[in-house]
């Protein structure tokens, strides 16, 4: 499962214009859902998302979390971010996973971060949707929970 962080002073997602999903300051996480990837990687893509240091503290170093600031965290599903773009002109989706498995994944990984946080927004699984934001640095991370790469206790 991957997740595409970017810090946000504010984000916000249209759907048919009408806003599905909105913060301030905090994360806008496009999230992509690979073949292979289960709760898993979602728990710990999430655990690393609430975790993940990249706000500054009052010394202007990256050592706040979301959760430390009590920022907003929008998740946004983003098919295209399995894509693999090894070869040609035209990315492949063979990576990704088939639209029920990446729609059952992205809202576990949903519920599982309205259980553990608020705020918490949303895009619309399947939707097009018009995403905007503010990226603030700008700040923006990869992080990645690949099915042969999950490890607790590291």
């Amino acid at each position: 499962m991957i997740g595409l962080l970017q810090r946000v002073s504010e984000a916000r997602v249209v759907v048919d214009g009408v806003v599905v999903g909105e913060i301030g300051v905090g994360l806008l996480v496009l999230i992509g859902v690979e073949r292979g990837d289960g709760e898993r990687q979602a728990e710990r893509l999430l655990e690393r998302l609430l975790g993940y240091r990249v706000f500054a503290d009052v010394e202007g170093k990256m050592n706040l979390s979301v959760r430390d600031i009590n920022g907003g965290l929008l998740l946004v599903p983003q098919f295209t971010l399995a894509a693999d773009t090894g070869k040609g002109m035209r990315p492949s989706f063979t990576p990704a996973a088939p639209p029920d498995q990446g729609r059952r994944l992205f809202g576990y990984l949903l519920d599982q971060a309205r259980q553990q946080y608020a705020p918490v927004a949303t895009g619309q699984f399947g939707a097009h949707m018009q995403v905007s934001l503010v990226n603030d640095g700008p700040v923006t991370f990869w992080l990645q929970a690949a099915p042969n790469t999950v490890r607790y206790g590291n």
